[in-house]
């Protein structure tokens, strides 16, 4: 998958952010290539956000690291109990998540956070292998519209037994025998600078998530 390079816009895109370097990290070599997911192989919550951040995974080489959206997201994490510290700078942070593992539908960073419908098709495979890895995953946290899209998509080839309809803190089941579905603002800057979606709103997603856990051997 590192090697992929099957969504010219998007290779191109990343590249060139990894050339042009935003001036606070002038000085670091950019990732600049597709991002795989991180966490616990043996996590129950299973979160799936939108596509690296330009300046953040583009550029540390993991999930929502390095940036303000990272900031956010892993405080919470922290908060409830799945991560063992409130902030990802670097690969090297030492961050370790517990019960939870964090991926993406798309997995080079896009234009204006905007991936094409072609580039998430392209993606989707990438995103299967790792959901049919997670085996012992009960909830899905859907960070976003996209989020949710890329994992309703996901299940529909084994059919969805109900209607799921996106909405903050909604929370529905696709398949009778498969993960709970529970949604989320995505904790974009756009949505947090602006005060629609705060630290208290994401903690009380993880909360839910937490509630909705059973024992699994």
């Amino acid at each position: 998958m590192l090697a992929c390079r099957l969504c010219p816009r998007l290779v191109a895109h990343r590249e060139e952010i990894g050339r042009v370097r935003r001036r606070a990290y002038r000085e670091e070599t950019y990732w600049s290539k597709p991002i795989t997911g991180f966490g616990d192989p043996k996590a129950r919550v299973v979160i799936i956000g939108l596509a690296p951040g330009a300046h953040g995974a583009n550029r540390t080489g993991r999930v929502f690291t390095g940036d303000r959206s990272g900031e956010f997201l892993f405080r919470a994490l922290h908060e409830t109990g799945f991560a063992n510290q409130a902030a990802s700078t670097s690969i090297h942070d030492g961050l370790k998540l517990t019960d939870a593992y964090i991926t993406c539908p798309v997995r080079c960073v896009p234009p204006d956070n905007k991936p094409l419908p072609l580039e998430i098709l392209t993606c989707r495979p990438y995103l299967e292998r790792e959901l049919a890895l997670l085996k012992r995953a009960q909830v899905i946290v859907a960070l976003g519209r996209i989020a949710f899209d890329a994992y309703l998509a996901h299940v529909k080839k084994s059919g969805n037994k109900t209607a799921c309809v996106f909405g903050h803190g909604a929370l529905s089941k696709p398949q009778e025998d498969g993960p709970a579905l529970l949604a989320s603002y995505h904790p974009s800057q756009q949505n947090t600078s602006t005060g629609r979606f705060t630290a208290a709103m994401l903690r009380d997603i993880f909360l839910s998530a937490a509630s909705l856990l059973t024992t699994q051997t």
